[in-house]
């Protein structure tokens, strides 16, 4: 055996057993492959770098599940890697969806370049208005990117009432940012 697949097989043994400095190991010598990957298909350096800690965080988490035999460590991060990529690319399309949503509500016959910020400050004002828990989901949703069953989860609230709320505040929105348009 060479001694780099035996640095590999120790690396390993000491991840699995839950020892830091595995982690601070793996860390260091896999996490430019990872953040390569994820940089080449999200083409933003930022979200490369969240989601390599959180590929490396869900590993860290996961590692009971790690099973060796099945894939070496830098292939099972890989996999990780992977999921939290597709992950990433769904928020963004959900914001966008979001984003386009509320585009929707609000009139375009402004033309000058100041819209775009006075809508986004509208939204954020009136979502402030909210009571505090449709608010917190709001937040969570726009601000945070997190899908309805991440907010559940998050909140503790069932997946159904978080609709709800997001259902009646959006409604709420788009009605409180019309009305503030036709007294304009």
């Amino acid at each position: 055996m060479s001694s780099t697949t035996d640095d590999d097989a120790a690396l390993t043994r000491a991840f699995q057993n839950g020892e830091e400095r595995a982690l601070a190991a793996a860390y260091a010598r896999w996490s430019p492959l990872v953040f390569t990957i994820a940089v080449r298909s999200l083409a933003n350096a930022a979200d490369a770098e969240d989601v390599t800690q959180k590929v490396f965080i869900a590993a860290w988490r996961g590692r009971t599940g790690f099973d060796p035999a099945r894939s070496p460590l830098p292939a099972w991060l890989i996999g990780i890697a992977r999921n939290v990529i597709a992950d990433t690319h769904e928020a963004r399309r959900r914001q966008r969806r979001i984003e386009e949503s509320l585009a929707a509500t609000i009139p375009s016959h402004r033309a000058d370049d100041s819209a775009g910020v006075v809508n986004r400050v509208l939204v954020s004002d009136e979502i402030d208005r909210l009571e505090p828990v449709p608010q917190q989901v709001m937040r969570l949703a726009f601000f945070d990117d997190l899908t309805q069953v991440q907010i559940a989860d998050s909140l503790g609230l069932p997946l159904g009432t978080v609709k709800s709320h997001m259902r009646r505040s959006l409604h709420r929105l788009r009605a409180r940012l019309e009305a503030s348009d036709d007294s304009n």
